[in-house]
């Protein structure tokens, strides 16, 4: 049966969320890249792992993640007592694609000298197999607090990894992943986007290749390109990252312009992220009328990925020095 013969015919969908989140004691979580009609009914938006903490602060029983999946699998983590639910199941993530946790365990195993510093776009099987987690906002104090002796892998995101390389002079052995969104920007585009406003500066997410980094003149994550946006002095942004972090930027500063920075040929879609686009209105109806399709995660394994998440979150408050470091994350 299709999701729509489902729905009752005439239904008003945005009324029909609010009730059933009100039934369920839910709270929705909108990521940046979701569509505004869905940024626009949620509790939250933001980050992926800002959404999951501030989930696992309400009293809600329910979770409906409009992410990806490693996202509401991240909240299931922090969250086991409550119920998450993800719109579609089939949301997943290249990055994560690109890690099989097996062929990641062998690389490990390979390099017994590396801790494994560990982006949070993976599955929660790589999370468990890693030592410390780290956001595209947190990745530079925490490597940071890192030694600069001790060896490093980094994955799945090549790209952010080279730019944390470039940046604190490490290296990092890193894992060849790369989302495929960030992948498409054009920088052929991007230059003659930047001679039609010149002035504009650029701000760009650091899972952008190099040759887009180069001309950014901020990176950052998605709450830090927002926060840029809103401090720059400008009234003209170029933005490269998924074009519907812009729907924040035009709510929250509606004299400002925003572009988005070209695909390949200038006028392609391949800019947004087809894994997101996948959760609906209509599917985030069902998932909290039907309380499905649900994460669920084994207790053990979910223990065993708390362990690397904890340690981004206690490196990133500052209470872990770079002497603490090496007993912290090669013991037991």
């Amino acid at each position: 049966m299709s999701i729509e013969t489902r729905i009752p015919a005439g239904a008003d969908l945005r009324a029909e969320i609010d009730r059933l989140r009100k039934d369920r004691n839910a709270v929705i979580l909108a990521h940046y890249y979701q569509k505004p009609e869905i940024q626009d009914l949620a509790d939250f938006v933001g980050d992926s792992l800002e959404l999951s903490r501030k989930a696992a602060a309400t009293d809600a029983d329910v979770i409906a993640f409009c992410g990806v999946k490693f996202m509401a699998d991240t909240a299931k983590i922090l969250s086991p007592e409550k119920i998450v639910v993800l719109p579609d199941m089939n949301a997943g993530c290249s990055l994560e694609d690109a890690c099989p946790p097996e062929k990641f365990k062998a690389f490990r195993e390979a390099h017994p000298d590396h801790i494994a510093l560990t982006y949070i776009n993976c599955s929660t099987e790589v999370k468990a197999l890693s030592d410390v987690i780290v956001t595209s906002s947190s990745a530079e104090t925490i490597l940071a607090k890192i030694p600069p002796e001790q060896k490093i892998i980094f994955g799945p995101d090549r790209h952010l990894g080279g730019w944390l390389n470039r940046k604190f002079g490490r290296d990092m052995l890193l894992w060849p992943g790369v989302c495929i969104v960030h992948e498409a920007f054009s920088e052929t585009e991007l230059m003659k986007l930047m001679a039609q406003h010149p002035g504009a500066p650029v701000a760009a997410h650091p899972e952008c290749p190099p040759h887009i980094i180069d001309h950014a003149d901020y990176v950052g994550s998605t709450s830090g390109i927002l926060n840029y946006a809103k401090a720059m002095d400008g009234d003209t942004l170029i933005v490269a990252t998924e074009p519907h972090i812009i729907h924040q930027m035009e709510k929250a500063l509606p004299n400002k312009t925003f572009i988005g920075a070209p695909g390949a040929d200038g006028n392609c879609n391949c800019n947004i992220c087809p894994y997101m686009a996948l959760n609906t209105m209509e599917k985030l109806y069902v998932a909290l009328r039907d309380l499905q399709p649900r994460i669920e995660i084994e207790e053990g394994l979910r223990l065993r990925a708390k362990k690397s998440l904890d340690a981004m979150l206690e490196m990133a408050s500052g209470t872990v020095g770079k002497g603490d470091l090496g007993a912290k994350v090669t013991g037991d």
